[in-house]
Parts: C-alpha cells; structure tokens; sequence
C-alpha cells in the first residue's frame, strides 16, 4: 500500500498518522477493511518496493507479479503481510481526517501489532528523497521506469 506520508503522533496509545493520494486503489481498501500493514523494507528490496507504488492492484496481482512471499498477521483479519520486511506494524483505522486535503486523505491509526527484531542501527532504510530518487544511508538510488 502506497502511503504519500507518516508520523508517530502518539506512544500511549501508541498511533501513526498516515496520509494516501486520493487516487489510490489502496484507499478504497482501507476504507472498505479498517486496517493496513505499514512496512519497513529493507535496502535490498528497493526496486520490488518502488516498483510496487508505480502499479495498482485494481490492475494486477502485484505479490504475484513482483514476486513478493505473504505471511499471515497477528492481529489483522483481511490483511496479510510481506515476507523479508525488517518491521511491520499492525494497524487499524482510528479515524479518517475528512475535509482537508482534496489530495490526500489523512488517517490516524492505532497499531494492534509490531514484528521485527533488527536493531535500528542495523536497517539500511528505503527513504524517498524525490520523483524517481531514493536513498539510504551513504547510497543514492534513482529508479528508471
């Protein structure tokens, strides 16, 4: 699920803030299921994870078609999760933000379950820097459609 931003705007209850374009069929997902699963991929799977915002699942199978491995979540009941992520959270709509963004609709989400065990310091993360461009600690990557 592409998500154009988030934040933690809480840790007691513990919550993200996400933002999804409004042309997502992703969206219509998260307004049909009341539930998402944020991952945290690693460096190593940039170009299945870019790639992956570029097609739609009103399209296409994009586990399939990338060749992505699901395992089953711990609390999420629609919702699978992606093999090799080095974290996960679990998350459930809280609350749709209506009416300020024609753009974007923002959520707030509480996190119902957390996987992963890395240890930050270890994450080489997959951080946008803009268009086509992506970069992790000490590397630049640019995507070519």
């Amino acid at each position: 699920m592409p998500i154009g931003y988030w934040t933690v705007v809480s840790k007691n209850p513990f919550r993200f803030y996400i933002s999804m374009g409004v042309g997502n069929h992703s969206l219509q997902l998260l307004r049909k299921y009341k539930e998402a699963a944020l991952h945290f991929m690693p460096w190593s799977e940039k170009s299945r994870v870019v790639r992956a915002g570029y097609l739609s699942g009103r399209d296409i199978n994009k586990v399939e078609e990338l060749g992505f491995s699901l395992i089953s979540a711990k609390e999420l009941e629609h919702t699978k999760l992606v093999d090799g992520a080095d974290s996960v959270f679990e998350l459930v709509v809280h609350s749709e933000l209506r009416n300020i963004s024609t753009e974007f609709a923002p959520f707030i989400m509480d996190v119902v379950a957390v996987h992963g065990d890395i240890n930050p310091l270890d994450r080489q993360p997959i951080i946008f820097l803009s268009e086509d461009y992506f970069g992790t600690l000490g590397e630049k990557w640019e995507y070519e459609r």
